[in-house]
């Protein structure tokens, strides 16, 4: 008998599986950009800086783009969020097998300098978390049911209002819902700076993630909706930084 999908029931929610079909077919579409066929690599690196940038104004901490690629940006939760970007090649086999391992190590990169180190890799003393976060775990792991995107979409939004971590815990729920768009195959370059789309509609994305808190259906499908909607952003955002990797002047 065929596994079923844990998730299945969300896409009965109303608007959620034409929202997620939609973004999936505009991921499909920006991954068709002519500039991945040879200079991929590049349009990679800026997608993973805008998107490390990105993830960490959204937890506060705001410094433009052309300051950090300069190099003059220290501020530990930044570093952290490009530590993580850098790593997150190395995490995807990893991630389907032993989630949580995972997130402690995305966690020990991205809050190193921003707690004590005691602190790194830990998890937060709060009622019901570890059990709540193995639920998470096992959604995780071995699941091939799931869409990529409704996956990556509840595993984001499950670590922002768990916050199971002491600091930096958003950049470490980011990450982890871009290891499942690459590990899952949806995103496998790693090219969609889901983040951007995220910043671009912060206020959405701060009550959306809100509502989900809240475990409404209401509020689980105000944060579908969102996500759907960022992905969009994030694919838009890959073709304007693809166009513009081919409009650059090749070296001599």
């Amino acid at each position: 008998m065929p596994a079923t999908d844990p998730l299945a029931p969300l896409l009965e929610l109303a608007d959620i599986a034409p929202a997620l079909t939609a973004a999936r077919e505009r991921v499909d579409q920006a991954l068709r950009h002519r500039a991945l066929r040879r200079q991929g690599g590049p349009v990679a690196a800026e997608i993973s800086l805008r998107a490390a940038v990105a993830s960490a104004a959204l937890e506060g901490n705001r410094y433009d783009v052309e300051a950090v690629r300069a190099g003059t940006v220290t501020d530990p939760v930044v570093q952290g969020a490009l530590r993580v970007a850098e790593a997150l090649p190395g995490l995807v086999d990893l991630w389907p097998r032993a989630p949580r391992q995972v997130l402690a190590k995305m966690h020990v990169l991205a809050a190193r300098g921003a707690v004590p180190d005691n602190e790194l890799g830990r998890l937060v003393e709060t009622p019901g978390l570890a059990e709540r976060l193995d639920g998470l775990a096992g959604l995780v792991a071995g699941n091939d049911q799931t869409s990529p995107l409704l996956l990556a979409a509840v595993v984001h939004a499950e670590l922002l209002t768990l916050r199971p971590f002491a600091g930096p815990a958003g950049v470490v729920a980011r990450a982890a819902a871009r290891l499942t768009l690459i590990g899952r195959g949806l995103d496998a370059r790693g090219l969609i700076a889901v983040e951007s789309g995220h910043l671009e509609r912060e206020p959405e994305y701060v009550g959306a993630s809100g509502a989900y808190a809240t475990g409404t259906p209401d509020g689980v499908r105000s944060w579908l909706r969102h996500y759907a909607a960022a992905v969009e952003s994030g694919a838009d955002d890959m073709v304007a930084v693809a166009d513009a990797v081919l409009a650059a002047p090749s070296p001599r």
